[in-house]
């Protein structure tokens, strides 16, 4: 590794920052540090070792070759020309391949005398504004090899020094009044050690509060701080200073008191950036005190606007209003983003009024777009979907938006039947009708529970589906009114107050087609209890899609005996109440709240945790209704609204999220999920749009999608689902070179069928028992970061098989041949 270490120079090995005997470990520190050792991969380090490959001077050694035999030249010359010759010199094959190494690579770290220099001095003054201002840095190198040398830092910090007084000098009257009156919620206490953030700290937020409590001209630089020290002691004495402002008149400053400002006036220019006065005014009206000017006519009703405006007329100046007004506005969507400016009021004798200019500019009240995604789910291994959208802005003048949209889908799935080997083998398309109201839109006043600052909205939306997936063929119709709202600016809430959902298979009669496993099974039992071949067909022997739901039903009403408790009854009998299940109408009506936290605070942010609560209630609704419009009953003895059985069930979920970061782009990760759904009522099974599922790229990646479970069972069907689902997964990600990473994955759970009509002990949960049947997949990753999304490669095997029998479950199916290959598009959690 020290091939290209110059003479007398030494590859810096490691750094170590030792900090009054203890070795410290900590990336803040380590931040400081201007020289470190080249990065390595698993402990290797190729990066170095790539550029060591590469040659320093590819050419001269190639012009070298050419001088070393007589002729050479002139018989390259005499194939190529002595161009093409030359040439060469920079090809790949003779420069390219080194320059490429030595750019991918990276120069081995010479130890620099100047770096540790700075270092030191960072270290030193990182400690003392932690308040250790007597600390000391030295430095040591130290050789451990040939041409290679460790650096250590060691740091003496002495005492500490503390806050023995806190004083003030502030110009201001009025200012000095508002700080006495946050001072109890100060950052800096008497007792405690100088610590040079929480003064950073407290400047912000005393700037934060007076610019909320009416001072429109304090800025954080006008908070300073006197730090007395004592030769005597290691005490402190604090002095917050801050000064009147100052103002430039011709050649000199001259000081001027703080002022505590009002809103003397709000105005509002409607449709244009364009400063009151520039244009001709022709539509104005005066609405709760706001000033609403338009050039050309209003287009908006007044309460629409000024509903989402904080800023209101007699109150203090707030940079708290100004926010919130921009984010509601914006929130409105039929307006770019507002521009907000406040005047000193010359109108009036009193010289601390302040007037607000609001600047809308409309957004176009008619659009069209058209977008194509390529995407990939635990269903569709590859899909192009296409959207063609058009929005309606403003349409019943108060801000609502009505957007009208088509879109298509088509898609290729391994897991899905494919006689014919075409690479799209689903397809779906539909439109939908949505109009969003910038408010809570119901009967009854909301404003005291959500308030307008909350940026309440409601939606309703309307759409027709038809997909060709699993093969049954589907159209599905929905219809939803749902409430949206901000508590806070990472909590969102949502409640869905109707959500309707009809759901048509349009193509039973390939329902075997579908599930080959199911008729395989249904299959080999008709061969051994269809003695006079009834059911089989000729020419084939085999039972026909027709043909197998008649062996069924001959078998379930005794026309081919098979004793009643035997395991062959057992399976063909719930073959067919799976077949039914599967293939019947589905009518959902139900209503949904969801909770959704998010802490992270942008795109590199790397420590947060989000969790996602939601419990769903259907069918009470529609109960109720059945019961006054008298319906005949299914064949199952259910009820029925309009001919359809409706589901009947309680749905609750948690899923939580929690990532921390390692420093050096290294990132733990982690995820848990458990959700519940319970028929009861008018069904003893849940429908299979929402069911649950295990296995697949965001799942566990140790079984393909559906694949997994349910409990023991093997995943012998086709599509497995139950209705509880336990899952955990916690992944290593780490950078291996540029924008290449690496994950390390361990992904734990299954799904059981629990109070509903499945009996059979290895599909139900039944217990603590029955956590023997948690699945455990891991792998390795590779990942390709675009910036704008991450293509993901995951590599599952199955750790851990409660299918097998246990002497059988850890460890048996680790090896490249049992390889599960899951393709994905960003992070799975």
């Amino acid at each position: 590794m020290v091939k290209k270490v110059p003479d007398g120079k030494q590859l810096l090995t490691k750094n170590t920052v030792i900090t009054n005997d203890t070795v410290v470990k900590n990336e803040r520190v380590e931040s400081l540090i201007s020289q470190k050792p080249n990065g390595k991969l698993l402990g290797f380090p190729l990066r170095l070792g790539l550029y060591n490959i590469a040659k320093d001077n590819p050419d001269s050694l190639y012009y070298a070759w050419l001088e070393r035999k007589p002729n050479r030249r002139e018989n390259l010359a005499k194939i190529l020309s002595n161009k093409q010759v030359d040439r060469l010199s920079q090809s790949f094959l003779v420069s390219g391949l080194s320059r490429f190494l030595k750019k991918t690579g990276e120069a081995p770290v010479i130890i620099d005398s100047i770096k540790i220099g700075t270092t030191k001095n960072r270290l030193q003054g990182f400690y003392s504004n932690q308040g250790f201002f007597d600390a000391k840095v030295t430095a040591k190198v130290d050789s451990v090899g040939v041409k290679r040398a460790e650096i250590t830092y060691h740091v003496e910090t002495g005492k500490g020094y503390i806050i023995d007084s806190i004083s003030k000098r502030i110009e201001t009257p009025a200012l000095d009044s508002l700080f006495v009156k946050t001072q109890p919620r100060s950052l800096i206490k008497k007792g405690e050690q100088f610590n040079d953030e929480k003064f950073d700290a407290e400047r912000t937020r005393l700037t934060t509060y007076f610019r909320n409590h009416g001072v429109y001209d304090f800025q954080v630089n006008h908070v300073r701080y006197d730090v007395i020290t004592s030769e005597k002691d290691t005490n402190i004495d604090i002095v917050y200073d801050i000064e009147d402002r100052k103002i430039k008149r011709g050649d000199t400053l001259v000081k001027t008191p703080f002022k505590i400002y009002k809103i003397s006036q709000v105005n509002i220019f409607t449709n244009s950036p364009i400063k009151k006065g520039k244009y001709k005014i022709s539509d104005s009206v005066v609405y709760n005190n706001y000033n609403i000017y338009s050039i050309g006519k209003l287009n908006y009703k007044p309460k629409a606007i000024t509903d989402a405006i904080f800023i209101e007329k007699g109150n203090y100046f707030s940079d708290n209003d100004k926010t919130l007004t921009s984010r509601s506005l914006s929130n409105l969507k039929v307006f770019n983003f507002p521009n907000i400016e406040y005047i000193e009021d010359l109108s009036t004798e009193d010289e601390n009024d302040l007037v607000a200019n609001i600047y809308l500019i409309p957004l176009k009240k008619k659009n069209l777009n058209a977008s194509i995604d390529f995407n990939h789910s635990n269903i569709q291994d590859f899909g192009i979907t296409g959207n063609l959208s058009l929005t309606f802005r403003n349409f019943f003048r108060r801000a609502e938006t009505l957007e009208i949209s088509t879109r298509g889908n088509i898609g290729s799935s391994r897991d899905l039947p494919n006689p014919n080997g075409t690479f799209f083998n689903l397809s779906e398309y539909g439109a939908d009708v949505k109009l969003t109201f910038p408010r809570i839109f119901f009967p009854f006043k909301t404003t005291s529970i959500i308030k307008k600052e909350m940026l309440p909205t409601t939606q309703m939306s309307f759409g027709l589906t038809n997909q060709k997936n699993i093969g049954l063929d589907k159209e599905n119709f929905t219809s939803i009114i749902n409430y949206n709202w901000l508590p806070k600016d990472d909590t969102t809430i949502r409640y869905d107050l109707l959500n309707i959902q009809f759901v048509r298979n349009l193509n039973i009669d390939n329902y075997f087609n579908v599930y080959n496993s199911s008729y395989n099974r249904l299959n080999d039992l008709a061969q051994v209890y269809d003695t006079t071949g009834t059911y089989l067909d000729p020419s084939t022997g085999n039972l026909t899609n027709t043909s197998a739901v008649g062996f069924i039903d001959a078998v379930l009403n005794g026309s081919i005996p098979i004793n009643n408790q035997s395991s062959d009854f057992n399976s063909i009998r719930s073959i067919g109440e799976r077949r039914k299940r599967l293939i019947e109408n589905n009518l959902i009506v139900s209503s949904a709240f969801t909770y959704n936290k998010n802490t992270r605070k942008g795109f590199l942010d790397n420590t947060f945790y989000a969790i996602k609560a939601k419990i769903e209630s259907a069918g009470n609704l529609v109960s109720l209704f059945a019961k006054q419009v008298p319906q005949p009953e299914s064949d199952n003895g259910n009820e029925t609204l309009f001919g359809i059985e409706y589901a009947q069930y309680v749905k609750g979920e948690v899923d939580l999220i929690k990532h921390w970061d390692l420093g050096k782009k290294n990132i733990l990760a982690f995820r848990t999920f458990g959700g519940i759904a319970i028929p009861y009522g008018n069904a003893n099974s849940i429908p299979f749009s929402r069911s649950y599922f295990a296995g697949g790229s965001n799942d566990n990646r140790g079984w393909q999608a559906y694949g997994l479970g349910p409990g023991s069972s093997g995943g012998i069907n086709d599509f497995n689902e139950a209705n509880l689902k336990l899952a955990a997964s916690v992944e290593y990600r780490f950078n291996i070179v540029g924008k290449i990473n690496g994950g390390l994955f361990v992904d734990a759970g299954n799904i059981w069928n629990v109070f509903d009509n499945v009996e059979d002990k290895s599909y139900t949960f039944n217990g603590i028992e029955s956590l023997k049947d948690i699945a455990v997949g891991t792998g390795i990753g590779l990942r390709y970061d675009f910036d704008f999304f991450v293509f993901r490669i995951d590599f599952g095997y199955k750790a851990y098989n409660p299918a097998k029998e246990q002497s059988e479950r850890w460890f048996k199916d680790i090896n490249f041949s049992k390889t599960v290959l899951n393709f994905g598009i960003n992070y799975p959690f």
